[in-house]
């Protein structure tokens, strides 16, 4: 009987040091890192001219979260001026409403970090339900101010080796009022078009004349267990866009996972990312 108790004690005792530790490594650790993961993209609708865009896209920064100050916003700056992208998107969400251990950054003092983006297309956003609810406009104002161009309901042309793409720019699904056919009206000029928006659930109203749909905002569930997956996405559609390519009937969607951490500062096998996408013709298009 002592020997059987004595089993049964070591066994919750490495049980409860394995749970101690998932959790420091959860709320301590891995939100810290960040990592870049590099994804060529094969888009049916891209032309070949346009070969090897390098793009970035990140998205959820939630300045004032935990393990997101100053600092940090200063790493993802010089990350992503380290990759020389061709072009910078960034996918809404660059403040925090009440998250435990979070302090309220203010938009202007975000702005002035990511001001130092660097890309000869140029940096863009577009604005998330976290930017609405803590001063959309605020937000709106310092990113333009920082030379950011923030996409609400609108379209603007980049040359690229010489040809022109088109980004389209959609409001937040959830706080707004996203007009995909009205922006893709703005586009008054043949070449590819890349939707940005906040929000992946936009994606089914996408049309196929756009090349390639990037998104962020479900932070990838922040939490994947092993055999349950990711348990609480933000999405209307479950787990289907929760992070990644996606393709439905010729149709592309990217939703990066996300840099920062909102409800609860939690992430397991879901790290921080910068994403770099180096978008390429297609079957259709080569």
């Amino acid at each position: 009987m002592n020997k059987t108790w004595r089993r049964v004690k070591i066994g919750l005792g490495v049980t409860a040091l394995i749970v101690v530790s998932l959790l420091i490594y959860a709320f301590l650790i891995e939100p810290d890192q960040l990592v870049v993961n590099e994804v060529t993209l094969n888009v049916q609708q891209w032309p070949a001219e346009l070969n090897g865009l390098r793009l970035v896209a990140i998205s959820d920064l939630h300045a004032g979260a935990p393990h997101i100050d100053d600092a940090k916003l200063e790493q993802v700056v010089a990350e992503i001026n380290r990759l020389n992208p061709d072009l910078v998107v960034i996918l809404g969400d660059f403040v925090i409403s009440e998250i435990p251990g979070g302090e309220f950054v203010a938009p202007e003092a975000m702005a002035e970090k990511l001001k130092n983006l660097r890309a000869p297309g140029g940096v863009y956003a577009v604005l998330g339900n976290h930017d609405w609810w803590e001063g959309g406009p605020q937000v709106m104002r310092a990113l333009q101010d920082a030379g950011i161009r923030v996409l609400e309901n609108d379209a603007t042309s980049v040359r690229y080796h010489g040809q022109t793409l088109w980004l389209v720019g959609l409001a937040d699904l959830w706080t707004r009022q996203p007009d995909v056919e009205g922006s893709l009206a703005k586009v008054v000029s043949a070449g590819p078009i890349i939707a940005l928006t906040h929000n992946p659930d936009v994606f089914p109203r996408i049309t196929p004349r756009v090349a390639l749909t990037l998104a962020g905002h479900t932070h990838g569930g922040q939490v994947n267990l092993p055999l349950l997956g990711r348990l609480v996405v933000p999405s209307s559609f479950g787990a289907r866009y929760a992070i990644g390519h996606v393709e439905e009937d010729g149709r592309h969607l990217y939703v990066t996972p996300g840099i920062g951490t909102s409800i609860l500062p939690v992430r397991f096998r879901v790290k921080p990312e910068i994403t770099l996408l180096k978008i390429m013709a297609g079957a259709d298009g080569s």
